[in-house]
């Protein structure tokens, strides 16, 4: 610890940091686009992964198969090479649709975020499919049919007791891939989405800094990294399942 404090303090005193005032401004807009693409790909993805892992547990096998195989694929392909299949795929084949062409959706579909948002919640979905699949099949079945037999019908099974039950389990696990969905966030400057990583990058072309625009990045990341791990821990405490 005294080592890593005497290479903290020494990175202060001895690296350039007059460069961070005047680009203030991006690092913030960068910054909010990389807390946008994180909180919106996870809340999507997140309310894709229930019934995901749902149907897997439940079926029917018309559903549960699909699911099974949606989640197989996307755990087993890296995102990198998902998020160039949409956006130089799927994305260069809409310009030749003059449906889409000409519809309200073409402004936003002729930019690059929407396939990296669609890119990161699909992936997102297809991990915690699998963690959802796994935490509703490890609620006991004893509490399930003990809330039948009280009179509770499926939709309140589901939503006042497998689903805390459920989401209790999986918790911590949602919580370590909230924090890789984080750090899967700087991809999406591979197509030109300008996030925090994509405006480091620019600063150390102009600034021809190497070292020091990195590790304010990386001061960054562990920044939001630990206050995402201090907002699941929150949660934990909060949820009235817990010890049970």
């Amino acid at each position: 610890m005294a080592v890593a404090l005497a290479l903290l303090a020494l990175m202060a005193i001895k690296m350039r940091w007059d460069w961070l005032p005047q680009y203030a401004d991006i690092l913030l807009a960068g910054l909010w686009v990389t807390i946008l693409l994180l909180v919106s790909s996870t809340v999507l993805g997140f309310l894709m992964a229930v019934p995901l892992g749902l149907v897997q547990v439940t079926g029917p096998r018309i559903l549960s198969w699909p699911a099974r195989i949606f989640c197989t694929v996307i755990r087993g392909t890296p995102l990198l090479l998902q998020l160039w299949l949409l956006y130089y795929g799927l994305g260069s084949l809409f310009p030749g649709i003059p449906e889409i062409r000409h519809s309200f959706l073409w402004p936003y579909l002729r930019e690059a975020w929407p396939y990296g948002l669609l890119a990161l919640t699909l992936s997102y979905a297809g991990y915690e499919g699998e963690v959802m699949r796994g935490a509703f099949a490890g609620v006991p079945h004893g509490e399930l049919e003990a809330a039948r037999a009280y009179g509770m019908g499926r939709w309140k099974v589901l939503t006042r007791i497998w689903l805390p039950r459920a989401l209790h389990r999986a918790l911590p696990t949602l919580a370590g891939e909230t924090v890789v969905q984080l750090k899967s966030t700087p991809l999406v400057a591979t197509i030109t989405v300008i996030d925090l990583y994509a405006v480091v990058g620019d600063i150390r072309q102009s600034t021809y800094l190497t070292y020091e625009p990195l590790l304010f990045l990386a001061f960054l990341y562990l920044c939001l990294t630990g206050i995402l791990v201090t907002v699941f821990r929150h949660f934990e405490k909060k949820i009235p399942t817990r010890g049970m």
